[in-house]
């Protein structure tokens, strides 16, 4: 089974669209999880876990640890905050530490892909960079990645138009009204974002097909 696991605050966002068709590519059986609305925080360095490498932290982020150790693969997506992976991506990576003790590394050997969602061409890699990192200090295999075009919540707060400081404003001056063509291509008009996770869904499902 493969988990997919989007980190996105937004529940049907070009996050949670780009893990779904790396999962959906896989032609395998798959879970997929939105950390939308849930409460996760980050590790507080209490070692509780060292004993048996299991967190001792209770909040949201048990359960899905739970099924990080049962699932022969993860597909894990974020998308950038403020040149880096948003707080809950971050957290949720974070609470892995959990799983490497006493020469134990829990996550070891299973299968990793990285889904990446940048706003700006200034950050891009950020969040790729940071999956990528995370899941080889648990010594996963990653069979590969895909990157999409995000947007920021400029576009959608309601002020955006007029608002000086907002990315609106920085990409196309001040505006009457954002209308269609002023805001990024959604998930499935990005052609090559949708042809790299139909790519990198149908190697991890090869991955997981020869091991069978």
């Amino acid at each position: 089974m493969i988990l997919g696991i989007s980190a996105s605050a937004r529940k049907s966002g070009i996050t949670s669209e780009a893990v779904k068709a790396v999962l959906q590519a896989s032609g395998m059986e798959y879970e997929y999880v939105s950390l939308t609305g849930k409460r996760i925080n980050g590790c507080i360095g209490c070692t509780g876990c060292a004993a048996d490498n299991v967190c001792k932290l209770q909040d949201d982020w048990n359960e899905i640890g739970g099924k990080m150790l049962k699932a022969e693969a993860i597909v894990f997506g974020a998308p950038n905050y403020y040149g880096m992976i948003n707080a809950l991506g971050h957290a949720c990576l974070e609470r892995t530490f959990s799983f490497r003790h006493r020469d134990v590394l829990s996550l070891k050997g299973k299968a990793g892909v990285v889904v990446s969602v940048e706003y700006s061409t200034e950050t891009q890699n950020a969040v790729q960079t940071y999956i990528t990192k995370m899941m080889h200090s648990n010594m996963m295999k990653i069979i590969g990645s895909a990157a999409a075009q995000g947007y920021s919540q400029c576009y959608t707060c309601g002020y955006g138009a007029s608002c000086g400081v907002g990315n609106v404003v920085k990409n196309h001056g001040f505006l009457e009204e954002i209308k269609s063509h002023h805001c990024p291509p959604r998930f499935d008009a990005q052609k090559e974002a949708l042809d790299q996770a139909y790519r990198v869904g149908k190697l991890l499902g090869a991955e997981l097909r020869s091991k069978k």
